[in-house]
């Protein structure tokens, strides 16, 4: 625990945070309040954080191609897949078993939604991981078949050009079924977290100090000027695309770079949700549905109740934190498959 990064723990714990928050508070119908939008929109960048995060610790994705494709079936499929039947068997077990309080939901089904979206009923959220399984492979092959050969400056204007591949699907209505349209700016975080690591090997601390706080002020002023938002997961750019690229780049960077520069100590709650995110993230939203549609099958709503989201969230990382090391024991679940010697 002594060597963790605790400067990732903290913002992969506030990420964590505010996606669960995002999905509570968008169930009990507070997503539209003018305070909710405006976290929302100085912090939109955190989904992008985890291919950033991935990027900044991969020490190289371009081994045997086959045994490497395996093993992230094994650590991002089996707890996509897994924990997308979980989610579907507690939603469709409310729609049928109580059918009079769920019929707007059983007529709402779509069999387009898995392979359209990537998405299963129940466990939404869980798109994150075909996505980040996908830019893995797509980052693999980069790797491997250009990035280390004798022609890697077309692989570094391919990636320098996927923020207007994704923009591109985008305007063409993410024509790409699993949610493949984000891919191409997944790939792209994850590589300007790698370029962000080898940065700071060159600088040293008090000039990483002073780059950080000046590309935070940039996003600080660019999100005023020009504020534009990117949705991961729908593909989606909102207002000004080129601030979404911008501010996005500046605050992924700015921020995490102060971070590390500075002293962090571990904070104890958040540090924890970092620490463990795969949990919070797989099993959050099936506890979501647990709570909200049991208190519809006894004739209750949890829509517009203040106390019912604070109850929700008190429930949800309560719960979560009871499952961490049930879920972490168990490589179905958790993705966490031996590694072979």
């Amino acid at each position: 625990m002594n060597n963790r990064n605790h400067a990732f723990d903290l913002l992969c714990g506030l990420c964590i945070l505010r996606m669960i928050m995002l999905h509570a508070i968008s169930s009990c119908g507070y997503r539209d309040e003018y305070w909710f939008t405006k976290v929302m929109a100085w912090s939109f960048f955190f989904m992008s954080f985890f291919f950033f995060k991935a990027g900044y610790f991969n020490k190289g994705v371009s081994g045997k191609t086959l045994p490497y494709i395996k093993d992230r079936i094994k650590r991002l499929l089996t707890p996509y897949f897994v924990w997308g039947a979980i989610g579907s068997v507690i939603y469709f077990s409310f729609l049928f078993l109580c059918p009079d309080h769920f019929d707007k939901f059983r007529k709402a089904l779509n069999l387009h939604h898995l392979w359209e979206d990537s998405h299963f009923y129940g466990n939404p959220p869980v798109w994150f991981l075909f996505s980040f399984f996908s830019s893995y492979i797509l980052a693999h092959f980069l790797d491997k078949y250009l990035l280390s050969t004798k022609v890697r400056w077309i692989g570094h204007l391919l990636i320098l050009a996927f923020p207007f591949v994704s923009y591109y699907f985008w305007r063409m209505h993410n024509p790409l079924w699993m949610s493949l349209n984000n891919v191409f700016m997944g790939v792209f975080f994850f590589y300007l977290g790698r370029v962000w690591k080898w940065l700071q090997t060159q600088v040293n601390r008090k000039w990483l100090i002073a780059i950080s706080i000046l590309l935070i002020a940039e996003f600080i002023v660019g999100n005023k000027l020009w504020h534009g938002e990117y949705d991961m997961s729908l593909n989606k750019f909102v207002q000004n695309p080129f601030g979404a690229g911008v501010n996005t780049v500046c605050a992924l960077v700015g921020i995490s770079g102060l971070l590390l520069a500075l002293p962090l100590k571990r904070i104890p709650v958040i540090g924890y949700i970092g620490e463990h995110s795969m949990v919070f993230f797989v099993a959050h939203y099936p506890l979501i549905i647990l709570y909200a549609f049991t208190h519809m099958v006894f004739g209750r709503s949890v829509a517009h109740h203040w106390d019912e989201f604070a109850l929700m969230m008190a429930f949800i990382l309560i719960t979560c934190a009871w499952l961490v090391p049930y879920v972490e024991k168990n490589p179905f679940l958790s993705g966490r498959f031996p590694k072979k010697q």
